[in-house]
């Protein structure tokens, strides 16, 4: 049984390689790889379709799905890893993956908004010229937050810019912290539970 869970966790990680390896590949738009690309794109699109049309999550031009579909391949990858080498299945040990890796996609997802929130106030407070294709993809990514977030604060009412972009700063970081500190406490019961 040991043998087994371990080979799975083996074929579940190259697995992994894989569809990292197809998404960078479709970065490059214009450029043929030949037979590799299709093949690649046969062995892993229908797992990647599949999280598309599941967890369809985009802000602007990004789309999320793949990092909950890789999230979830390392999610099984590590329980099949720890099944292997424990040789039993623990609930508690189980959950607490689960609830990992799931944490682990949310705080991925704020801290690029973080990110986009600090790029678009740096170059606010600069007085960057704002007009190019990348201010229009930061832009296409920073309004839907931002709006989401004081629609949560101020309701209808409306708001100045920097204060908008300062408030969701605080409540993105808030949200972090806060949820960094429930799961820590929520992983260490779900340790403790009985096997």
């Amino acid at each position: 049984m040991k043998n087994i869970f371990s080979l799975l966790a083996v074929a579940v990680g190259i697995y992994s390689l894989l569809i990292f390896f197809r998404i960078i590949l479709s970065w490059f738009t214009g450029v043929s790889f030949g037979r590799t690309s299709e093949i690649l794109a046969k062995i892993t699109d229908p797992y990647l379709n599949f999280w598309r049309k599941i967890f369809t999550f985009r802000i602007g031009f990004l789309d999320f799905s793949v990092v909950a579909a890789i999230i979830c391949l390392s999610l099984l990858q590590g329980i099949l890893t720890v099944i292997s080498s424990s040789n039993r299945i623990y609930l508690g040990l189980i959950l607490a993956f689960i609830l990992s890796s799931i944490w682990a996609l949310i705080s991925f997802i704020m801290g690029f908004c973080l990110i986009i929130i600090l790029i678009k106030g740096i170059a606010y407070l600069t007085r960057r010229n704002m007009y190019g294709q990348f201010w229009s993809i930061i832009d296409s990514i920073y309004q839907p937050i931002s709006y989401q977030i004081n629609r949560i604060i101020f309701g209808s009412r409306i708001v100045k810019f920097t204060h908008a972009m300062i408030v969701s700063l605080i409540v993105l970081l808030a949200v972090m912290i806060c949820g960094r500190i429930g799961v820590n406490l929520l992983t260490d019961i779900l340790y403790r539970l009985p096997v």
